[in-house]
């Protein structure tokens, strides 16, 4: 007993010397400091004898010096804080013409953009953006960058500007992870900040790269794991820095949609010793040269706009058409709230999933004394081959089994799809025909709520013959559950069709458990398991929750709101779209979907043969039964749901995905949402709100346009909106 008091006490006496210890500024102040006395890193770590990584480290926040050395590096800032105050260079008050020529002031910013001052600090609070934007006599130029200086005090805790308050989920690092080009000299920078270019980087792609790579740029994206990687920076080519740099307005290859090798461009990159990556150069390339000791990583991404690198499905209609410093908003939201995009935002989303699970990290070697890669604990490490059932048609695992002609049936393949299912209009009842509206549902989020908590293989699968079924390891497995007995005015939870099985048939663990929930008894005749199994996608879901609700609460539609407050906001919101934060929106759903969908990437080009391997089987995010199980969680979830209605008297007449349309007499869903005796949510069932799993309205039509398309063999969940929800990623 007396030992573990002495633990406790060394613990809490650990705490008190941590919290005594000499205070230190926000990190991006440190930088701040040292800039504006002249002083470079190698001197500050020279006198404090210290390496200058370390010294980078304090000013990027990844480390904190520790004594003796922290008393010293206060000392220093506190001093050169004296001699440099931030007041010093706001001159909101100073007079136009005492200012040196060298600061001549910027234009105004727009009326939609933020007000910062001219340290890179942070914005003003959401209450500061109803003040009057800077007047010219307002605006400076600090270390060769155009801002407009804050009316009020900044808040002592660092975020990123973005538009009327916008608040971002990772606070940026120097000047923003991107940059926006539009044909001139300037580059528009994640704080409304307008960086200027050297003289050739408007026209010289070499030079426009090192530039983005080095201290003037000062492009920086922190990594999300402190085993992963920093992200590059990202330039985007609006079509005038395009046509600027030699890039043709459209890529003439349509197939590959990359420039051909003959271009110019690509000979100016290898003259400088650049790389390209497989893809080559397209909507969006990576450029690089290989890490080495002296220069480390170098590498650069590109998104060219006029060539399509950000799809109209996936970031709304005309986001690329959206003035520079707006898009260079937008893309800063998404960046500090997602990732930094990467590519399409499929490609995000599949990116999203290794920056916060990396599969290695460096590790000492006990015996050698030396650094080694190592696995992470919890992470997809390498590729490791699917199960026969989980296989695409195209895999060389389903081509050593099979002829190419064959089709598989249920008991050969695992089949887990979301729902498109429509009821029997036979099946309606008088009562239901009586109904005026047909009123639509959308879950919100509901891949991502499907992958919280979810158990999922981190290796490779074990063949088990007769196995016991055990719903807490993931897998795949063989059994028949034709012999349950389902209500018809549901769709079957077992297959995407919604029909029910007809005989053996191949099922994710989450489908299987389901039915032992419904007290169907389970017993498997062969199966596929991964015993090596961990949540790998936690921090994915938790990552894209965040976003989707601190762009929901900018959007004005927050968490707690009244059920028709929230459908109010909702509605408010379709009437009155954001031109920035509402492709943000798009963008955050578009990462989930597309991102599970990256998991079982198919084989693309004419010039592929089945049965050979692709490239994205090389990948350890390539697992097919991973977007299984959270496919099948989300119909599951679903099903789940739908029962409960059921219980209170409500079936569907269609579902698609996540929307389920419901006969209403009135054209709203709190017109027929069961609620309890206290008036209250129906437990268990579809809830109205902003978080992910709960339910939002979709839409409303008339009952004779509804039976009109059942009648028709049409799926009116796909059409409840009036269009195609298909078309919108919806």
């Amino acid at each position: 007993m007396p030992d573990e008091q002495e633990s406790l006490f060394a613990a809490v006496d650990a705490l008190l010397e941590e919290a005594s210890q000499d205070p230190l500024p926000h990190p991006d102040e440190r930088k701040r400091l040292r800039e504006a006395a002249g002083l470079s890193q190698d001197q500050i770590a020279k006198a404090l004898s210290v390496r200058r990584e370390t010294v980078t480290s304090w000013e990027t926040g990844r480390t904190a010096p520790r004594a003796p050395k922290r008393a010293a590096y206060a000392r220093l800032l506190e001093g050169l804080s004296t001699l440099h105050p931030v007041n010093a260079v706001n001159a909101v008050n100073a007079p136009a013409q005492e200012q040196p020529a060298a600061t001549q002031p910027a234009p105004p910013a727009p009326a939609d953009a933020p007000t910062i001052n001219a340290v890179n600090a942070p914005a003003p609070d959401p209450a500061a953006a109803a003040q009057p934007a800077a007047t010219p006599a307002e605006a400076q130029t600090v270390n060769g960058v155009n801002a407009v200086n804050a009316v009020t005090p900044p808040p002592p805790a660092r975020a990123a500007a973005t538009p009327r308050g916008h608040r971002p989920t990772t606070p940026l690092e120097g000047n923003g992870p991107l940059v926006v080009l539009d044909g001139t000299d300037k580059a528009h920078a994640a704080h409304g900040l307008l960086l200027p270019l050297p003289p050739k980087a408007r026209t010289d792609l070499p030079t426009l790269i090192a530039w983005a790579l080095g201290p003037d740029a000062d492009l920086r994206s922190p990594r999300l794991h402190r085993n992963g990687k920093d992200g590059d920076p990202l330039l985007v080519l609006t079509p005038a820095a395009a046509e600027a740099l030699g890039l043709p307005p459209t890529l003439e290859d349509r197939r590959t949609l990359r420039l051909p090798d003959h271009h110019p461009t690509l000979k100016l990159l290898t003259k400088a010793k650049w790389q390209l990556t497989r893809r080559g150069f397209g909507p969006w390339a990576r450029i690089y040269r290989p890490a080495s000791p002296t220069t480390g990583r170098q590498c650069v991404q590109l998104a060219v706009l006029p060539w399509g690198a950000l799809d109209a499905r996936a970031w709304g209609e005309h986001t690329a058409e959206l003035p520079a410093p707006e898009l260079a908003a937008l893309l800063t939201t998404y960046a500090t709230r997602v990732l930094t995009p990467r590519g399409s935002t499929a490609v995000s989303g599949l990116e999203l999933m290794t920056a916060l699970r990396p599969p290695t990290r460096a590790a000492r070697n006990p015996e050698t004394n030396v650094w080694e890669s190592a696995p992470v604990a919890g992470s997809l490490t390498r590729p490791v081959d699917p199960a026969p059932p989980e296989a695409p048609d195209e895999h060389p695992v389903v081509a050593a089994l099979y002829p190419r002609s064959h089709q598989r049936t249920p008991d050969q393949v695992l089949d887990e799809e979301a729902y498109d299912w429509i009821r029997d209009p036979e099946l309606l009842t008088d009562a239901e025909c009586t109904r005026t509206h047909a009123v639509g549902i959308d879950v919100n989020m509901a891949f991502a709520a499907a992958a919280n908590r979810l158990p999922v293989g981190l290796g490779p699968a074990v063949h088990t013959r007769a196995p016991r079924f055990d719903p807490k390891v993931p897998g795949c497995w063989l059994a028949d559950l034709s012999s349950l007995e389902l209500d018809p005015r549901l769709p079957s939870p077992f297959t995407p069709t919604g029909l029910p099985p007809t005989g053996p048939a191949w099922y994710a663990t989450p489908t299987l458990a389901y039915a032992q929930e419904l007290g169907h008894p389970v017993h498997p005749t062969e199966a596929w398991l991964r015993p090596d199994h961990g949540a790998y996608l936690d921090a994915w879901y938790t990552r894209l929750r965040d976003a989707y609700v601190a762009t929901m609460a900018d959007l004005g539609v927050t968490p707690g709101l009244p059920e028709p407050e929230f459908l109010a906001a909702m509605a408010e919101l379709q009437e009155h779209p954001d031109p920035v934060l509402k492709p943000v929106l798009t963008a955050i759903k578009s990462t989930v979907k597309g991102g599970i969908g990256k998991l079982r990437e198919r084989p693309q080009g004419a010039a592929y043969r089945p049965g050979e391997p692709w490239p994205a089987l090389e990948r350890p995010t390539w697992r097919p039964d991973i977007r299984a199980a959270v496919i099948s969680t989300a119909r599951v979830n679903m099903h789940r749901k739908m029962v409960r209605l059921a219980a209170a008297g409500l079936h569907p007449i269609a579902v698609l995905s996540d929307c389920a349309v419901y006969l209403s007499d009135g054209p709203g869903p709190l017109d027929f949402l069961p609620r309890t005796p206290e008036g209250k949510p129906l437990p268990g069932g579809f809830r109205l709100g902003v978080s992910p799993g709960m339910v939002k309205h979709e839409g409303t039509q008339s009952l004779l346009w509804a039976v009109e398309m059942l009648d028709q063999g049409l799926n009116p969940a796909r059409h409840i909106k009036g269009h195609d929800a298909a078309a919108d990623g919806e």
